[in-house]
């Protein structure tokens, strides 16, 4: 019997077999080219990098002290229930898109339009405020190779231009253009760089690790640790009374839900699944793969770091000036670790930065093949098999938040979209379980609905952990996004006008060939 795409207004949805029909569009096709290899190595590149170079130490110093090595096991453990999820939706459902293409299948298309406009929110703001860290160290990369401060912005009247992230943006856009496959190849060098760099920082920073620096290992709340209006405090601080989120347990909490920033990214592997040759099978693996790999380094560079100076060595200075990597090295002297960590930093992020467009790219195409947003994004070349002029807006768009606007504020807003993300997909495999229990799955997420319910209280409890200015930041996002909507995406939405059709019982295609 032929399934049909439901069609009841905005909660219409979009059946799995006609998602995976669409990927046989000549003019939309995206080229198979990537193995399980290639996905570990996107998702290790994405995800190690500012939460080992930046995040780790300025946690440490400023809100959790050295009981931040655990914040990041908090933060993966979290992930981990969600990657189940995302395992399981992914090797059913092997199209570019992520969340947003799980959430078209289950909760229908308005749904599935929050959604994807919340992974705009990740995807791109995370790009530009990592761009921007990225223009950090090759200030720092530059002056320590001529031996003078080389400044990587400057001032054009009332703003501030970063050329130097303005430059990673725009070589990073055409890399991606020229193809999926050259950018795994490229991020696979300076994947290998930065991970090597990594495991000499740990090698070498254990030699200089002192019990004492450890306790306490959850040093006692600070007392006036937030701003007098309260906004700076973590929501579930703010109701629960709490006086501060700066270290104890409030301070643990929100740490972990500040560090799930250096996580964000192994759902990007998702969005590569209608590139990936064996999505059934390497898709869990990619995901598994890359988490476990980064958690391990994460946990093993936090413990050394807190062990080799003192917490409070690591907070942020009076001018502004946060502690990172290097810090710890250059505090005991080893300055030849502190260029070493630097050069690392640089790949790492380069990296970082080239999957997170990556992912926001494929969002934009899935989007725009299905009429939500202009659907001349969705085009791709046949030569490349890449989507030229969605790379080229992305490309744009982060390259001018990047040099322009100071975005860094904005890092925990990277971290409620993903959450928010994560949530849908987790609830998606409960009811995708309950409607459509004859659809093959590559992969099944054990203890359903015990291990996505698990998931869904792990999301939520760190986003009540992120702060009340962050969450009113991303309730006016979703607004502007409801707004959009309304007046482009529900008229233009391609399921929308095949539902005249559709009630005159014209069927939606059958499952593509590529469906097992």
């Amino acid at each position: 019997m032929a399934v049909r795409d439901r069609q009841s207004g905005i909660w219409r949805t979009k059946s799995v077999e006609q998602s995976i029909a669409d990927t046989d569009a000549p003019d939309t096709r995206l080229r198979k080219d990537l193995g399980t290899w290639d996905l570990i190595v996107f998702g290790v590149a994405v995800v190690v990098g500012a939460g080992i170079f930046t995040l780790a130490a300025s946690t440490a110093g400023n809100v959790a002290g050295p009981s931040v090595s655990l914040a990041f096991v908090l933060a993966a453990i979290a992930c981990g229930l969600a990657a189940l999820c995302y395992a399981e939706f992914a090797s059913t459902v092997p199209v570019a898109g992520s969340a947003y293409t799980f959430s078209y299948a289950t909760f229908g298309e308005f749904i599935a339009w929050i959604i994807g406009w919340d992974l705009v929110l990740e995807f791109a703001v995370g790009s530009a405020v990592v761009a921007k860290a990225w223009s950090e160290y090759l200030a720092t990369v530059l002056g320590l190779v001529f031996g003078a401060e080389v400044p990587t912005s400057f001032d054009i009247g009332p703003v501030t231009l970063d050329w130097g992230a303005l430059l990673l943006v725009a070589v990073l856009t055409v890399l991606l253009a020229l193809g999926t496959k050259l950018s795994s190849r490229v991020s696979l060098v300076f994947t290998t760089i930065k991970v090597v760099i990594v495991l000499l920082v740990i090698v070498v920073g254990v030699g200089y690790v002192k019990a004492e620096n450890y306790s306490p290992f959850i040093p006692p709340a600070a007392e006036g640790g937030d701003t007098a209006s309260g906004l700076q405090q973590s929501l579930l601080s703010f109701f629960g009374g709490g006086a501060s989120s700066t270290y104890g347990v409030f301070g643990l909490l929100a740490a972990a839900s500040l560090v799930f920033f250096a996580f964000i990214g192994f759902d990007v592997v998702a969005t590569t699944a209608e590139e990936t040759k064996n999505p059934q099978k390497a898709l869990p693996r990619g995901i598994f793969g890359s988490l476990a790999i980064v958690t391990i380094l994460y946990v093993a560079v936090a413990l050394v770091l807190t062990g080799m100076v003192r917490y409070t060595e690591l907070q942020t200075q009076p001018d502004g000036t946060r502690a990172t990597l290097a810090t710890a090295f250059e505090s005991l002297g080893v300055t030849w670790a502190a260029t070493v960590i630097a050069v690392g930093a640089l790949a790492g992020l380069t990296t970082v930065v080239m999957v997170l467009m990556l992912g926001q790219i494929r969002v934009l195409f899935a989007m725009s093949r299905d009429g939500l947003l202009p659907q001349g994004l969705a085009r791709t070349s046949s030569e490349r098999g890449t989507p030229a002029r969605a790379t080229l807006l992305v490309g744009v768009l982060v390259g001018l938040g990047a040099a322009f606007f100071p975005i860094g504020a904005l890092e925990e807003m990277v971290n409620i979209g993903t959450l928010f993300a994560f949530v849908l997909v987790s609830v998606g495999v409960v009811i995708l379980r309950r409607t459509r229990p004859d659809l093959h799955r590559g992969f099944r997420t054990p203890l359903v609905p015990l291990v996505p319910v698990l998931s869904v209280l792990a999301c939520l409890w760190l986003m009540l952990n992120l702060t009340v200015e962050t969450w009113l930041r991303f309730v006016i996002w979703m607004l502007i996004g409801f707004a959009v909507y309304a007046l482009y995406g529900r008229k233009h939405s391609l399921l929308g006008r095949r539902g005249g059709a559709d009630a005159e019982g014209v069927s939606v295609r059958k499952e593509s060939r590529n469906t097992p």
